[in-house]
């Protein structure tokens, strides 16, 4: 299996955004993601920016693919994306339709991003017509909604004509919404936020009245509460599965990398927690659970 280090999800001051790919250069991943898919007023990194980044991080040898918003809400941002889609270097990865419908008008070949509400094989079908050479599964889906989809593929005579990535760390972004949370939080309207999500590198933790903390707000993204992690069940993978996605909540996500493929065959387990780590997605029940086999 290959590994990804997804988009950066939070807002960090550009410094560190820079610093934490240039370490990224060093790690083991085989793909890196840039590029902002949250919110298009998180300007610390400009498309100039990040096109710069990704020819600095390609060089590396590592596979660089540029990510796009996951929620398309004003011209400016269509005038952005189609900045993006025609860089004339990199593979993009798509989290809107609008995105997927402009790298198909230009017969360009996408990344189907897990925001895209794809969940079963006619979906996948479509898109791999249009341009598609690898899909990562929506968050929510377990192995065994994957095992299905994937005979349905073998069906439809497209199995092996696309890659599957599968997120498999980090705080799950849930959804998205018009409003943010994150200003709100602050009493702040939303178009005079003075992007205060810069103030929180990894988001706002929001804890329940059984005091569980349920879910962390990410500007207009609702992520898990605790951490998605299936390092202890790459086994589980095993020719389903071609991408590990981990998804960036610090410098530590980048040793981590090391320590998936170190238990690819589950020679060296991680120590997950309760209260603090989940897979249960993968294992088909209530998100929040870990379920240690």
């Amino acid at each position: 299996m290959k590994y990804s280090l997804g988009p950066l999800l939070y807002y960090w001051p550009k410094n560190d955004t820079e610093a934490f790919y240039h370490a990224a250069m060093e790690s083991s991943a085989d793909i890196i993601y840039l590029g902002e898919a949250v919110c298009s007023k998180r300007r610390e990194m400009k498309v100039n920016d990040w096109l710069e980044l990704a020819r600095t991080v390609a060089q590396s040898g590592k596979q660089v693919v540029i990510s796009t918003l996951a929620l398309l809400q004003a011209p400016s941002e269509l005038t952005e994306l189609k900045r993006y889609v025609e860089n004339g270097e990199f593979l993009i990865e798509a989290n809107d339709l609008g995105a997927v419908n402009m790298a198909a008008e230009r017969n360009l070949p996408f990344v189907a991003g897990p925001a895209l509400n794809c969940y079963n094989a006619y979906a996948l079908r479509s898109l791999y017509k249009q341009g598609m050479s690898r899909w990562c599964m929506p968050v929510e889906l377990s192995r065994d909604w994957l095992i299905n989809l994937l005979k349905q593929c073998e069906e439809l005579d497209i199995r092996h004509k696309f890659e599957v990535e599968i997120f498999s760390y980090g705080n799950l972004p849930l959804a998205y919404s018009a409003r943010c949370f994150t200003a709100r939080s602050e009493d702040r309207p939303k178009d005079d936020c003075e992007t205060c999500c810069i103030h929180y590198p990894t988001g706002r933790n929001v804890i329940s009245q059984e005091n569980q903390q349920v879910f962390v707000l990410n500007g207009i993204q609702t992520q898990s509460g605790y951490c998605y992690n299936l390092g202890n069940n790459l086994t589980e993978m095993n020719g389903l599965v071609d991408i590990v996605r981990l998804s960036p909540q610090g410098h530590e996500t980048i040793d981590l990398v090391a320590s998936f493929r170190s238990n690819e065959q589950g020679q060296a387990p991680l120590l997950l927690q309760n209260q603090a780590d989940c897979n249960g997605y993968w294992k088909r029940v209530a998100g929040l659970e870990l379920i240690d086999d």
